[in-house]
């Protein structure tokens, strides 16, 4: 299961009817602004393994950060510490404010939204990132990627993650979720 099938799929999609509620958007609108956000944070982590410690930096992250029980229990998701910790990942996988301020607004306008309501979105799409890479770690699915963390083979464990993140391997996530979200649309 790719990242947005987990996030999309969550508690029977209560994920994103509780995105939509909180933001006054209807359910569609949210799954659009996670199908456009979405594949750029993954396009970020997977930038970020690459570098220096950054897939062990990762993988530290997903065993103690505790982002699944946004996943688990969507009313965490109007919590405070929901946009903390979203904009605690959005500061490391994009570097900046104004980055995270930019794809708000590219978002947006691809959407015809407001932006504003995006940049709202934006950190809890993070988490729900950094939630879904969790669930599929402890169910066994990045299991390949520590196993070949301990017999250092990084090169292998970067190749493991980016499969995870491009379902069809054609070295873009954009058309595996374009084709999530027309599923879950319907």
């Amino acid at each position: 299961m790719s990242i947005l099938e987990t996030i999309f799929s969550a508690q029977g999609d209560r994920v994103v009817r509780e995105l939509a509620d909180q933001h006054h958007i209807d359910r569609e609108q949210a799954l659009a602004v996670l199908a456009n956000v979405v594949p750029n944070l993954s396009r970020a982590v997977q930038r970020n393994v690459q570098e220096g410690d950054g897939l062990h930096s990762l993988l530290d992250a997903l065993q103690r950060g505790d982002h699944e029980r946004y996943l688990t229990d969507p009313q965490q998701l109007r919590e405070p510490q929901a946009v903390l910790d979203g904009n605690g990942i959005l500061g490391h996988l994009l570097g900046s404010k104004d980055a995270s301020r930019s794809l708000a607004g590219q978002v947006a306008e691809q959407l015809g939204l407001d932006s504003s309501i995006v940049k709202k979105i934006l950190p809890v799409a993070a988490t729900l990132l950094m939630g879904a890479l969790s669930h599929q770690q402890r169910s066994g699915q990045l299991s390949e990627v520590d196993r070949l963390l301990g017999s250092g083979r990084q090169d292998s464990a970067l190749q493991a993650i980016s499969a995870f993140l491009d379902r069809d391997q054609d070295g873009s996530v954009v058309d595996d979720v374009m084709a999530m979200a027309m599923r879950f649309l319907r």
